[in-house]
């Protein structure tokens, strides 16, 4: 009989000792009664979490560095027939937005709050770390994540693909794991810790070590690496929710992509990125996503107009635009993938799917006349027409494993139709304005648009009204911070229903603006007069903060920026200025870091491999 107690004993704490373990909460208090024997003694045992009955299943989607004007399913002329299924048969939110940046839009995702994260790090190539409270690169533990708290209520976590959110130095097998995705909340991950990746040769990481890739495109692994998780987990634990982070490297740089897919493109950009843009805006209107009355900002001036390019640029930039459109045709596939096995197992009447179409607006990093390789600086020493010599050389070399492709910077002011401005500028809505799809069976009853502003710390918050559960206190003991986000599931049956995030900061590499109830001031930061090429020891003037000029805007009524009002009303503007200030403050992002310290010296470099640095 004792034999028999100790064996029972025995094997019940192991089992709660892996419920508490796959828990983010505290463990609770043993609630039992110690004796001095066994029959003076009442025993015990945790209960094991569970998800609110009837819980949905939850993946969150996002892509990177896509433009609002270039899936289909918002109005692109690029075919992404999976998302247009998922946002025909759910929501398609037109007001959402992110942080003009990876990793500052994810880490705001991921936990809900504004202050969790360095304003304008991302890892590997656009780390920076500045030695504030508000610019430490790590995601504090009082900043729980969405998988935090998922799994302290008894959903399976996984991640796969894109993180972005580990620390350089701790990117390596020797850890810590602290600011690993299984360090913040997720049983299993499968990606790359860093802000991009060849697809091919990933720096490749499955759970907390390092892997050897198989050779096949990104997609494909993590697309399998999904799916194979939830089945594993489907057959021996289908009473549990799962809770699926699925973030490609797609379509972040380099476009790579196998021709099968580019080839669909051929000559479909012939007509250049002027007639793009026409097109698209009126997709856009015919969707109704945009205004009926709505116009194209006017094309940035640094960008030529299509025809005035000669017959070999327009050769190739067209080349560079067919392999990106291939890319994200491509990544919709993949995602499909995915839909087509939940749909084949009967899961996804019962799943809550989320896409948002890029983390930030599409890129301007391919310079102007696209790059196949990095750019390095004896390369930037030639001339415009010889650089143009060397790419038209490589053209069929664009978006192959053996290249590193991004497209010029005209195609990246196309796919923000109709938006202007893209990624690092925060001022403008070109590069923090993203599409967001909610998918949800069971739990919409009315399909279609809904104009609500959200921002992504919004995405936590409508997760947890939808389960069921509500925001912890503490996590693993720590304290936890307020939730900064509101949760847009008021609007899931309310088309009508008035916005309620009503203000919200933006602050990367120097560009700033505030929104605050349908009103945005903006100050854009363009230090032209830096030339990015350093040598040991150099020093530059930088264009201080203090003399950018703000511009102000009524989104009601002009919701792409083209009428600046800052004149007309200084009363309003010097009130938006006093609220981002405000939040400024309240979110830790003073003191407002640049490239450069106050020195002048090169603090980080923004752009890493790509040493022209950005381009306005």
């Amino acid at each position: 009989m004792k034999l028999f107690l100790k064996r029972e004993l025995v094997t019940v704490t192991l089992t709660t000792l892996l419920a508490l373990g796959s828990s983010a909460q505290s463990p609770t208090p043993f609630q039992g009664k110690i004796g001095k024997t066994l029959n003076d003694s009442q025993e015990w045992w945790a209960q094991p979490a569970k998800a609110p009955a009837g819980a949905p299943n939850v993946i969150l989607i996002i892509l990177d560095d896509v433009g609002f004007g270039a899936s289909s399913a918002f109005g692109g002329v690029i075919r992404t027939p999976t998302l247009d299924s998922l946002a025909n048969n759910g929501l398609r939110y037109t007001n959402f937005h992110t942080a003009a940046i990876c990793a500052p839009t994810r880490s705001a995702l991921l936990t809900g709050r504004n202050s969790s994260f360095v304003h304008e790090a991302g890892f590997s190539h656009i780390s920076m770390s500045a030695g504030f409270p508000g610019w430490d690169g790590r995601i504090p533990s009082s900043d729980g994540t969405i998988a935090e708290i998922l799994r302290a209520n008894g959903y399976n976590t996984f991640a796969v693909g894109k993180y972005g959110l580990t620390p350089d130095e701790e990117a390596t097998d020797a850890g810590p794991f602290d600011h690993w995705p299984t360090g913040k909340g997720f049983d299993h991950f499968f990606g790359f810790l860093g802000s991009a990746t060849d697809q091919y040769k990933p720096d490749l990481v499955e759970d907390q070590a390092h892997v050897t890739p198989d050779g096949r495109h990104l997609n494909d692994q993590i697309t399998d690496k999904a799916i194979s998780y939830i089945s594993r987990q489907q057959k021996v634990a289908p009473e549990r929710p799962f809770f699926l982070y699925y973030a490609p490297g797609a379509t972040h740089a380099p476009h790579q992509v196998d021709k099968y897919w580019s080839d669909q493109y051929k000559g479909k950009f012939d007509e250049g990125w002027d007639v793009f843009r026409e097109k698209v805006l009126a997709n856009e209107k015919r969707l109704g996503i945009i205004p009926s009355n709505a116009q194209l900002p006017p094309r940035n001036p640094r960008i030529q107009e299509w025809n005035s390019l000669s017959a070999d640029q327009k050769k190739l930039f067209a080349r560079f635009m067919e392999v990106y459109a291939g890319y994200l045709t491509y990544t919709d596939f993949e995602i499909g993938r995915l839909t087509t096995y939940l749909k084949e197992h009967s899961l996804i009447d019962n799943t809550l799917i989320y896409v948002i179409i890029g983390d930030n607006g599409a890129s301007k990093e391919g310079t102007f006349e696209g790059t196949i390789e990095p750019r390095r600086n004896s390369a930037r020493k030639t001339t415009e027409e010889e650089y143009l010599k060397v790419n038209l050389k490589d053209i069929d070399s664009i978006g192959t494993s053996n290249a590193s492709t991004n497209y010029p910077l005209g195609w990246a002011q196309a796919a923000n139709t109709p938006f202007r401005e893209w990624k690092q500028d925060a001022d403008a809505e070109g590069g923090t304005h993203n599409p967001l799809i909610v998918f949800y069976p069971k739990g919409i009853k009315e399909r279609g648009i809904r104009n609500q502003y959200g921002y992504v710390i919004d995405i936590l918050p409508t997760t947890l009204d939808v389960v069921g559960i509500k925001a912890p206190e503490t996590i693993r003991s720590v304290k936890q911070d307020s939730i900064e986000g509101t949760s847009l599931f008021y609007s899931f049956d309310d088309a009508k229903a008035p916005s309620r995030h009503i203000v919200q900061h933006y602050y990367i590499f120097g560009s700033r603006s505030i929104y605050y109830n349908g009103w945005k001031a903006e100050a854009a930061h363009h230090p032209d007069n830096v030339d990015f090429d350093f040598k040991p020891g150099e020093t530059v003037a930088d264009k201080s903060l203090d003399d950018d000029v703000w511009q102000l805007y009524n989104l009601n009524e002009d919701f792409n920026e083209r009428n600046d009002l800052a004149k007309k009303y200084p009363e309003k503007l010097a009130e938006l200025k006093k609220i981002f200030d405000e939040q400024a403050e309240k979110n830790h992002l003073y003191p407002l870091i640049d490239w450069y310290d106050t020195n002048n010296k090169r603090i980080n470099h923004p752009n890493g491999s790509d040493t022209q640095g950005p381009i306005k």
